[in-house]
C-alpha cells in the first residue's frame, strides 16, 4: 500500500515535525487506553500506521538522496 498523498506533499522538515506530533499523540492515546479513558481504541493502531507512513516516506527520500 502506498503512503497517503497528503504525506508525500509535505517537505522533509514538515514530515519530521509530523512524526514527532504523531509519536506524542500515540503516547497520550496509550496512556488513555491504560487508564480506561479512551473512547476509540482503533485510533491507537491508526496513529501507529500514520507514523509508519511518515517513516517510509522519510526513508524513501533518504535513499533517493544517497543514490544521486
Amino acid at each position: 500500500m502506498k503512503a497517503s498523498k497528503k504525506y508525500h506533499e509535505l517537505t522533509t522538515k514538515e514530515l519530521t515535525t509530523k512524526q514527532k506530533e504523531l509519536r506524542s499523540e500515540l503516547f497520550n492515546l496509550r496512556f488513555q487506553l491504560a487508564t480506561g479513558q479512551l473512547q476509540n481504541p482503533v485510533s491507537v493502531s491508526q496513529t501507529r500506521r500514520d507514523i509508519a507512513r511518515v517513516q517510509t516516506i522519510l526513508r524513501e527520500r533518504e535513499l533517493k538522496a544517497a543514490g544521486e
